[in-house]
């Protein structure tokens, strides 16, 4: 059994992954940590995180004591906690840079054996500015060649904003970690999670559903312990979508099992 310490649990993310893992107690032992047992006002059903007290830490992750607390003993860390609004740098700052250091010092420090960490699609937004990428997302089937190449983590970083170069630096930290300290260290550019678990409200080219994003978060956890370092793209199988899923498939097994066209249409 693998005790998993699940960061920003009380996220739409963190939950959809707490639900998730929680199907299979006997090989999970989870707790979480977040700033408050609220559930995000993101979340729009009626979940529960039904842990006790003893496996849920309530803290700030800008507080390396309570860090070291929550990562001591765990086997596998996912770290979905973040400022994703960017509100103001000093909150990028705390939350995105410090407090993700803290996460993956700390768990260097505990002898924890892999961290999943969240990233986001906004690392690769400024591909959306050029064709034939720019096409596909205004819908402008007619301009889009026969063969488009996939976007993929080995295309250099094109974000547009402090939160999406935030993540950038959460990347580059988690490759320091995996080849340098020991620490198996998997980030996934999360797509665009919904409350309602659908697309119709906005793109469906970067929708990936929840059940898909919880479950490639299980698979980079049950991945290969000699899997170092990877970056892999969290989306559905949209008939619109511009990024490459073959390397998630290969290191990680990950077959995502909804798109964005068929959910339209249940």
């Amino acid at each position: 059994m693998k005790k998993i310490l699940i960061t920003g649990i009380s996220g739409l993310v963190g939950s959809a992954v707490y639900l998730h893992l929680s199907r299979s107690p006997e090989r999970y032992e989870l707790y979480g940590l977040d700033r408050s047992r609220d559930l995000s006002e993101r979340v729009f059903d009626d979940r529960l995180i039904d842990l006790p007290d003893s496996r849920y830490l309530t803290c700030d992750i800008t507080d390396m004591e309570a860090v070291r607390r929550a990562v001591k003993g765990m086997d596998v860390v996912v770290h979905m906690a973040a400022d994703p609004s960017g509100r103001s740098w000093e909150s990028l700052r705390d939350n995105n840079l410090i407090g993700t250091y803290h996460i993956f010092e700390a768990s260097r420090e505990a002898g924890v054996s892999r961290i999943v960490a969240a990233s986001t699609i906004q690392v690769s937004t400024g591909d959306c500015e050029h064709e034939p990428y720019r096409s596909i997302v205004e819908g402008r089937e007619e301009d889009v060649p026969a063969e488009v190449p996939f976007v993929s983590v080995d295309t250099p970083g094109q974000p547009r904003n402090i939160y999406a170069a935030s993540k950038v630096w959460s990347e580059s930290l988690a490759r320091v970690y995996g080849h340098s300290h020991g620490v198996s260290s998997l980030c996934i550019r999360i797509g665009w999670v919904t409350g309602e678990d659908s697309p119709r409200s906005g793109r469906a080219d970067l929708w990936c559903s929840q059940r898909d994003i919880a479950e490639l978060v299980r698979c980079c956890i049950e991945a290969d312990p000699a899997l170092r370092f990877g970056i892999y793209y969290g989306m559905s199988d949209n008939d619109r979508r511009w990024v490459d899923l073959e390397n998630a498939q290969r290191d990680v097994g990950y077959r995502p099992q909804d798109g964005a066209e068929r959910a339209l249409h249940e």
